[in-house]
């Protein structure tokens, strides 16, 4: 079904509201930025009080509900029609598995078994003697980049705007999560603008902190390795290597760069595990993730819903979950665009189970490798993670692997790939988001590209607090599109049972109805 185009003036609107918001942040910064850093303390604390709950029980019920669609009879489901899929299942994976990792799934990978090591979690603080330090750090790991992570990027959320887009005919936009509610008047109405804007918003603050915070952390490591001085003069040249690289992958279209770029960085991660398996700690690798993965599977609920007092869920849980509801919508956009042709049972598998897996190995392999180091010598790694973060940690390890001087500039090279492969996919859906097209125009991406790297210059100018505001600020935009999201539990299902019908996988009298009321929509403000 050819697809409606979205009105001129709303195009700007959107552009200009979203471009807007991201200036005045900026403007805000530049003028007093420990105001506004307070601002966004108050605001971070107020959002993870008020929807934390929420985002708890979403998280759990949208990895819930897309596993049974996916695994009954609504499995067999053919995003977008009867066509084949646009390239290989591997190309596919690739792209899927390097949008959402980014420099996480190095830095992060690196660190953050590490610290639940060092720290035990409340969870897992209050049980019973007997768990492992080793396994806990590392079931907490895979609990906030498992299952449920991974579910909220792309399966009942996709799955609605396959269905507006290509079913429908309605524009790409992230506004399509609205039309089995508001339907096709979604496309005038003014909530429509709304989650346009705060979907853009969300997911350019979670790009912009990664882009910028890969710059200071490249910094670190090339000043600790070469003693170059990481200031601003290298921070810049390292974001503007960064920019062009994702800016040219971007213009070139999923078809080539985007998935030529992932595919690469793919093959390069599993070159190093292999290495790292062979010749390095592999056994302990391999038994710390069986451990820690059954140990996440048997406290799985604990986990999800447990809430502690303090700051930890803050600050570690509900960050997670605000930074990936945030992408949430865009990520939806972006998977819909390249996951025509499978089926549903297909994108639940490769997105709520195999991507889980693999990104929960990959974390076991470097923080594991991290956590053997620290057991074998104390403070080898502990020491310069408390001294320097998360790139002092990913150094410590990558210096402790065997054949040291391949893998810590191979390690480097996958860090900035990984980022590089979220910049040219979300400048690619953000240029979907305002044109509403199945293909943007190049120049489209490409000015997105730029604006978004233009902004971490300008941040990084600041030093880290102009990042690290932007981090936060990530949760805050999370509140307005964890509400866009919500419908989604009910509507996802809806959804399928329509399409079923009309691929005829359920039969006549099982049919659930869609209707279009013209006075319903006309009631609309």
């Amino acid at each position: 079904m050819k697809s409606s185009k979205p009105r001129t003036n709303d195009k700007r609107l959107v552009a200009g509201l979203s471009g807007g918001f991201l200036l005045l942040f900026v403007i805000l910064a530049l003028i007093d930025l420990q105001q506004m850093t307070q601002w966004i303390n108050i605001s971070f604390s107020w959002v993870i009080g008020v929807f934390g709950p929420l985002w708890q029980v979403w998280m759990l019920a949208n990895l819930v509900i897309a596993l049974v669609l996916g695994f009954t009879r609504y499995g067999d489901i053919r995003l977008g029609g009867h066509v084949s899929p646009d390239s290989s299942t591997f190309r596919w994976l690739a792209v899927i598995m390097c949008t959402l990792l980014a420099g996480g799934g190095v830095f992060w990978s690196a660190a953050e078994p590490m610290y639940h090591y060092l720290s035990t979690p409340p969870v897992f603080a209050e049980a019973s003697v007997g768990i492992s330090a080793i396994s806990a750090g590392l079931a907490q790991s895979f609990m906030h980049w498992g299952f449920m992570a991974w579910a909220a990027l792309g399966t009942l959320s996709a799955l609605v705007v396959v269905h507006a887009h290509y079913d429908r005919g309605l524009a790409m936009r992230p506004r399509t999560l609205l039309y089995p509610i508001l339907g096709k008047k979604v496309e005038t109405h003014w909530l429509g603008t709304v989650a346009d804007v705060v979907s853009i918003i969300a997911v350019a603050a979670g790009t912009i902190g990664p882009i910028g915070f890969l710059a200071t952390q490249l910094g670190f490591s090339f000043e600790a390795l070469l003693g170059w001085e990481n200031n601003y003069t290298l921070q810049l040249a390292i974001l503007g290597g960064l920019v062009l690289i994702y800016t040219i992958s971007a213009s070139t279209g999923i078809e080539k760069g985007i998935q030529w770029l992932s595919s690469a960085n793919v093959v390069l991660a599993l070159i190093l595990i292999a290495i790292i398996l062979l010749f390095g700690p592999g056994g302990f690798i391999i038994d710390s993730f069986l451990n820690g993965m059954g140990l996440y599977l048997k406290d799985f609920m604990p986990m999800a819903l447990t809430r502690p007092e303090g700051d930890w869920m803050g600050w570690w849980t509900l960050f997670f979950w605000g930074w990936f509801i945030g992408y949430g919508p865009m990520m939806a956009l972006f998977i819909a665009r390249i996951s025509r042709g499978r089926t549903l049972r297909e994108l639940v598998v490769a997105v709520a189970i195999m991507a889980p897996l693999v990104t929960n190995f990959w974390f076991a392999t470097l923080g594991g490798a991290g956590i053997f180091y620290e057991e074998t010598t104390a403070g080898l790694i502990s020491e310069p993670l408390a001294a320097g973060g998360l790139p002092a940690a990913l150094l410590g390890i990558t210096q402790q692997l065997p054949f040291a001087e391949f893998m810590v500039p191979a390690f480097l090279v996958l860090t900035v790939i990984f980022v590089a492969t979220t910049g040219d996919s979300m400048a690619y859906a953000i240029a979907m988001a305002i044109s509403g097209d199945h293909t943007p125009r190049t120049r489209d991406r490409i000015f997105w590209a730029l604006t978004m790297g233009l902004v971490a210059a300008v941040l990084l100018r600041m030093g880290e607090g102009g990042i690290n505001a932007l981090q936060s600020f990530i949760v805050i935009t999370a509140a307005p599109v964890s509400l866009l999201l919500l419908p989604v539990l009910w509507t996802g299902p809806k959804v399928a049972h329509i399409m079923a019908y009309e691929q005829g996988i359920v039969p006549h009298k099982d049919r659930h109805e869609e209707r279009e009321d013209p006075a319903r929509d006309a009631k609309l403000p």
